[in-house]
């Protein structure tokens, strides 16, 4: 891997990984343009999670202190807030299907569901789901707030993203919307949901990269690592100033358009 495939994804990682758009399908996608070594491949996925899990938790800093200070006085049996609470208590299990899952099935996926078919077909059901959860946004605007039931079934649209194409953020953004919750709203407690998840995945990587050994090229890592990290945390806040005022059309008509121009490449280039 040179520095230039290393800058191309971490500018794809940093942009996309905040955004309701797949950025591990993406990296499918420019794999197929850019090939790395399976070494490499596998040492710049685990650097990816952990950044992403980096990112998040500086900008989410003061309200995941919150959520800590609510765990540990309600582990002494303290008086909490009792919002807090069921923030912690609706992240704690939104995380567990996808945890679970996500780390028993994740060779398997990585093997037989990491094709640019795959993320071109789960791209455009993505941006129907974006359509529906719209649809439906419009027709009945937010009136509910997070509870531990949502919270769980927001982890279980979370399931669907460790098939590459499917947004993590988009499938539990959508479902949050979905369940009464605003796109705000929806956003940031998908943003907190993230953490558990890709810092489970990114250890696991790291695992696989020890059982599978080779030779890794870790300046175009760290490289792409840091790129993706400060981009990240420009997304993360530029998506939320644009959940506040605007919905999720743009980011239908794009997954349209490149799941149309995949599409394309696998029938009349390839």
């Amino acid at each position: 891997m040179d520095i230039l495939s290393a800058v191309i994804l971490g500018l794809t990682e940093g942009v996309m990984g905040f955004l309701p758009l797949s950025s591990s399908g993406h990296i499918v996608l420019v794999n197929e343009i850019v090939p790395l070594a399976e070494a490499n491949n596998i040492a710049i996925s685990a650097i990816f999670y952990l950044t992403s899990a980096l990112a998040v938790i500086i900008y989410f800093w003061s309200d995941i202190w919150v959520l800590l200070q609510t765990l540990m006085r309600k582990m002494g049996r303290l008086p909490v807030n009792e919002k807090d609470l069921v923030l912690l208590y609706s992240l704690l299990v939104g995380a567990i299907p996808a945890l679970i899952l996500g780390l028993i099935l994740g060779t398997i996926i990585d093997k037989y569901l990491s094709s640019i078919l795959v993320v071109a077909i789960a791209m455009m059901l993505s941006a129907i789901f974006f359509m529906y959860a719209e649809w439906r946004y419009y027709l009945s605007p937010p009136q509910g707030e997070i509870t531990v039931n949502k919270g769980f079934k927001i982890g279980l649209f979370q399931l669907l993203s460790i098939i590459p194409g499917f947004s993590r953020l988009g499938m539990t953004m959508a479902g949050g919307m979905l369940l009464g919750l605003s796109r705000y709203e929806s956003a940031r407690f998908s943003f907190l949901l993230s953490i558990p998840i890709v810092i489970g995945f990114g250890l696991k990587k790291l695992l696989d990269l020890i059982v599978v050994g080779g030779e890794v090229m870790w300046l175009p890592v760290i490289i792409s690592a840091v790129i993706s990290l400060t981009l990240s945390l420009m997304v993360i806040h530029i998506f939320l100033l644009f959940v506040r005022r605007y919905t999720l059309w743009p980011f239908v008509w794009y997954s349209f358009i490149l799941s149309a121009l995949t599409f394309y490449y696998i029938f009349f280039v390839q």
